[in-house]
């Protein structure tokens, strides 16, 4: 028997099986594309998250050699924020807009008048106004496309459009629809003052869980396409950064994750709801009862040392292809030129702000830069100050957790930064703590099977599946000589955003 978890990407979608001793038997991943109309917009259509569900299952089954009947119950994860609109069908109203897009400065203006500043609206649902999130988007289609919102009746995230094509049922949970700026986040349900305030109909939104709870079943219609029984339990499941921290063990107080993406993610969990005042990072309903977690999300983390391959690289990047090498070795050789220069990089910053902000600086116009540019300065230069200056920005949210009181024992490293010694020791520098790794990589696709087995009885709590799952590997221990010269370091690098944050403004 195994358990399935579906984790909805922004590049695409992955499949895990879990099976009853708790070891991962496959993943498969299928991508779909990302739609970028204007600067600063970035949408999907859901139709193809659903057939990229149905590809990466039928590809993890044939990895795995098991029928697609001996799967006991089901977990789903996703991209958080993105806004699913459907009439009365499948089939959206128009696009997604997605946790990136950038579209609604002015919604969110609006959201934080209405809901009487911002520092009431955080103490209404624990963040303030962001672009990222999902009310904004729903101001932005009621008041742009006001034709199209007449015939809308159900408001969805990613993850919860495949759990209604899975099962029919408009539902969600806790952790995700913390993401969606209209949720009691200390109290998990629905904050209907703000959702009336803002003129939106209560009657849009799903139902709520939590991750571990039975949410619907499979129906007989999907049954017969993909070959699961009808019946099979689907789960909550978690928003992507919520099943992730799952998926690493990171479920009681004192542990974070460093995760690096695309986006780089710093996430504690927390026996009671800390709110920041000043909402530089979130909070949100963990994937576990009564838990909450606290974390900060820089928007290019990966995405800049992407962009850094993609340009300064991009010979060797066009070299690599005509050979048929994978053009992701090209990042261990970006690595390794950046360990030749020195820490500090000789006084050359980078500001990874390649798409604008969200922690700890919530500026959609905020840009990236290089800040220090001198003769001297070589590739490996710029190589380890893009590295540092991701790093840097991760640390800016370590910072802000420890001024709130959050206990900090250890850091699970995973995604990009996971997979170097070199960048697993350069982070455990700057966070001046142990920086680990863990013997599975799956993140949230994992975090969801685990959901999964919960639901479905195989384990009595998240906790404990997670404990008899994940174990330590690697770790990195922090070196003091480097991170006193760090601080330093990192002193002068938190003073370059509010030096330019109005010549930013002024750039638009």
């Amino acid at each position: 028997m195994a358990l399935l978890g579906l984790d909805i990407g922004t590049s695409g979608t992955k499949a895990l099986l879990l099976g009853e001793n708790g070891a991962v038997l496959a993943a498969a991943e299928s991508p779909h594309e990302l739609q970028t109309p204007r600067p600063g917009w970035t949408q999907q259509d859901p139709e193809n998250w659903w057939k990229a569900c149905l590809l990466a299952t039928s590809k993890v089954l044939k990895k795995a050699r098991i029928k697609a009947s001996q799967i006991t119950a089901i977990g789903l994860s996703g991209q958080m924020h993105g806004s699913v609109f459907l009439g009365d069908g499948p089939k959206a109203l128009r696009p997604a807009l997605l946790w990136n897009d950038q579209r609604t400065v002015e919604q969110c203006r609006q959201i934080q008048e209405l809901a009487g500043g911002r520092q009431q609206l955080i103490a209404m649902v624990g963040n303030p106004a962001l672009t990222g999130f999902t009310a904004p988007k729903i101001l932005w289609f009621m008041q742009n496309e006001p034709a199209k919102f007449e015939r809308c009746r159900h408001i969805l995230l990613p993850k919860d459009y495949i759990r209604y094509r899975l099962t029919g049922q408009y539902a969600s949970e806790v952790s995700d629809a913390s993401g969606t700026l209209l949720l009691d986040v200390k109290n998990r349900q629905w904050h209907d003052g703000l959702i009336s305030q803002l003129g939106i109909d209560r009657a849009l939104l799903p139902r709520l869980t939590e991750s571990q709870e039975i949410s619907g079943q499979v129906s007989a219609a999907v049954a017969r396409i993909t070959g699961l029984r009808a019946g099979i339990p689907v789960v909550g499941g978690a928003g992507d950064q919520a099943a992730g921290a799952v998926g690493t063990g990171v479920v009681e107080p004192g542990i974070l994750s460093a995760a690096m993406g695309t986006s780089g993610v710093i996430f504690a969990a927390s026996a009671e709801p800390q709110t920041d005042p000043l909402g530089r990072v979130h909070t949100m309903c963990h994937a576990i009862p009564n838990t909450w977690c606290v974390f900060g999300c820089m928007l290019s983390a990966g995405g800049s040392l992407q962009w850094l391959r993609n340009t300064l690289f991009s010979s060797q990047m066009a070299e690599m292809v005509k050979k048929k090498k994978d053009p992701g070795l090209l990042y261990e050789h970006i690595i390794t030129l950046a360990q030749g220069a020195p820490a500090g990089a000789e006084n050359l910053f980078f500001l990874p702000y390649l798409t604008g902000e969200r922690c700890p600086h919530p500026d959609p116009r905020a840009r990236g830069c290089f800040i220090g540019l001198t003769p001297r300065h070589t590739l490996a230069h710029l190589a380890r100050a893009t590295l540092e200056g991701i790093t840097m920005n991760m640390r800016e949210q370590v910072d802000i957790m420890r001024s709130m009181g959050i206990a900090i024992s250890q850091v699970r490293a995973n995604g990009g930064g996971a997979r170097s010694d070199f960048w697993r020791q350069l982070q455990a520098d700057m966070y001046k703590a142990p920086v680990v790794t863990i013997n599975v990589s799956e993140g949230a696709a994992l975090g969801a099977a685990i959901l999964a087995g919960v639901g479905g009885g195989q384990w009595d709590s998240v906790p404990q599946a997670t404990q008899q799952i994940i174990k330590i590997k690697n770790r990195s221990r922090p070196n003091s000589q480097r991170s006193a010269l760090y601080e330093i370091h990192h002193r002068k690098f938190a003073m370059l955003y509010p030096a330019l944050q109005d010549c930013f403004a002024a750039i638009g």
